[in-house]
C-alpha cells in the first residue's frame, strides 16, 4: 500500500528553514553574500558583526550599564519617557493575548523602560527587561533595537535571524524616534521569547513610534500650532504634520510628517515659517484666534497644505465660556474647544464628549456655511 504523501511544509517552518539555511552559510561560513536572501538590514548587522570578529557561537551577558550611567539616561530621557508612557500602555492591549511585552531605550540602547506582559521568572526574559541594560548592536549583536538605531528604520526579525546562537529565540519589532529638533532620541522595541512570528508588528511600532513622536512635539513650548495635511485628508490623526510657532513665527519644533512636507532636513533647524508659507503668518494667527477652522495654505514650492492653527492649549483653556448667546452657538463653540483641547484630533474630542466624529464634523460644517 502506498505510503500517504507527506503534507507540505508550514510557512512558519519555511521561515525557520531558510533562516537556518543563512546562518550556516553566512555566519558558520564567514561569508555575507552566501546563502538565500535575508531582510537587507540583517544582512548588514551581520556583516557588521563579522567584521568586528564576533563569533555567533559566543555566550551573551546582556550587561547594564554602570549606575552612574544609567542614572543619567533615565534623567536625560525624562521627556522621551512622559511622551511615550501613554502609547506603551496602549501597546500593552493591542500585545495582551501575544506574550510580546515593550522595551523602550535611549539613543544608546540602554533601557529606560519595560512594559507589558513581562514574565521576570523566565530567564531569557529576565536578562533582557531591566532598566539599564545595554541591548545596543556592540554588545548583545543584531537585534532590532541595534538595527533600529543605527539603520534608523522600522524592522523587524525572528528567531535566528539574530546574530548569537544564544539570542535566537526571540523575535522582535524596533523603530526609532526622533525629537522635533530631528535627533534619534532613543527606539521602541516590541519583543517575545519562543513566540509565534508576528510582522505585523513592525507596523504596530512604527505606527508607536510615529505618536511618541507627536507628544514630543507638542510637548514644545509654543504660541500656535499648526496641524497640517495635504488636501483631501481628513486632519486629526498621526499621520498629520505637527509645527509649533513662537510668538514671531519662529519654528520652535516639528514632526518628521511635517519636515517632510516643507522639506526640512530633519536635524537643520528650520527658522521662521515665512520662509515656507506663501501667506503672511500673521493670517495663521488670526485664523487660530477667530477658531475659523482648517484653511488651504499655500507653501513657497508651488504645493498648498490644508493647516489647522490652534492656540497654545492652556491659552485656550483660559478664554472665558460664552455667555448671552443661543444655545446652538454655545453647543458649537463647546465642540469647537473640545477640538482645540484635542489640538484637532476629531476622535479624541468625539470621546471627550461622548458623541460621533460625523456628528462633530456635521456640526461644526452646518457652523460654517
Amino acid at each position: 500500500m502506498a505510503s500517504m504523501p507527506l503534507s507540505p511544509p508550514s510557512p512558519a517552518h519555511d521561515r525557520l528553514a531558510l533562516i537556518e539555511q543563512a546562518r550556516r552559510a553566512v555566519l558558520d561560513g564567514r561569508n555575507p553574500e552566501a546563502g538565500p536572501r535575508l531582510a537587507p538590514w540583517v544582512a548588514r548587522s551581520w556583516r557588521r558583526c563579522l567584521q568586528q570578529g564576533l563569533d555567533p557561537r559566543r555566550s551573551v551577558s546582556f550587561d547594564p550599564v554602570s549606575a552612574a550611567q544609567a542614572r543619567r539616561a533615565m534623567e536625560a530621557s525624562q521627556p522621551l519617557l512622559q511622551a511615550a508612557a501613554p502609547v506603551i500602555r496602549s501597546l500593552s492591549r493591542a500585545m495582551a493575548h501575544t506574550r510580546y511585552f515593550a522595551i523602550l531605550t535611549d539613543a544608546q540602547g540602554v533601557v529606560i523602560d519595560v512594559n507589558g506582559p513581562v514574565d521576570l521568572h523566565e530567564p531569557s526574559v529576565s536578562r533582557i527587561a531591566r532598566l539599564g541594560v545595554d541591548l545596543s548592536e556592540r554588545a548583545v549583536g543584531t537585534t532590532a533595537i541595534g538595527m533600529a538605531l543605527t539603520d534608523l528604520q522600522p524592522v523587524w526579525l525572528h528567531r535566528g535571524e539574530h546574530f548569537f546562537d544564544a539570542t535566537s529565540i526571540y523575535s522582535c519589532a524596533g523603530a526609532p524616534i526622533w525629537d522635533p529638533d530631528g535627533r534619534c532620541v532613543g527606539m521602541l522595541d516590541l519583543t517575545g521569547v519562543n513566540v509565534t512570528e508576528q510582522p505585523a508588528l513592525k507596523h504596530l511600532v512604527s505606527q508607536s513610534a510615529r505618536s511618541i513622536e507627536n507628544a514630543l512635539a507638542l510637548a514644545r513650548p509654543h504660541h500656535l500650532l499648526l496641524r497640517m495635511n495635504w488636501p483631501g485628508r481628513v486632519l486629526g490623526d498621526d499621520s498629520d504634520g505637527l509645527v509649533c510657532l513662537d510668538a514671531d513665527g519662529a519654528i520652535t519644533g516639528l514632526n518628521r510628517p511635517a519636515a517632510d512636507m516643507l522639506c526640512v532636513p530633519m536635524g537643520q533647524e528650520a527658522g521662521h515659517a515665512s520662509l515656507y508659507f506663501a501667506a503672511p503668518v500673521e493670517s495663521l494667527f488670526d485664523a487660530a484666534t477667530a477658531h475659523l477652522g482648517a484653511q488651504e495654505v499655500p507653501l513657497w514650492s508651488g504645493l498648498r497644505l490644508q493647516v489647522l492653527a490652534q492656540p497654545e492649549r492652556r491659552a485656550a483653556r483660559s478664554a472665558p465660556a460664552p455667555q448671552g448667546v443661543p444655545l446652538k452657538d454655545f453647543e458649537t463653540s463647546m465642540i469647537r474647544k473640545a477640538v482645540d483641547d484635542a489640538r484637532g484630533n476629531v476622535m479624541e474630542a468625539a470621546r471627550a464628549l461622548g458623541i460621533s466624529r460625523a456628528t462633530i464634523y456635521r456640526k461644526l460644517g452646518a457652523k460654517r456655511r
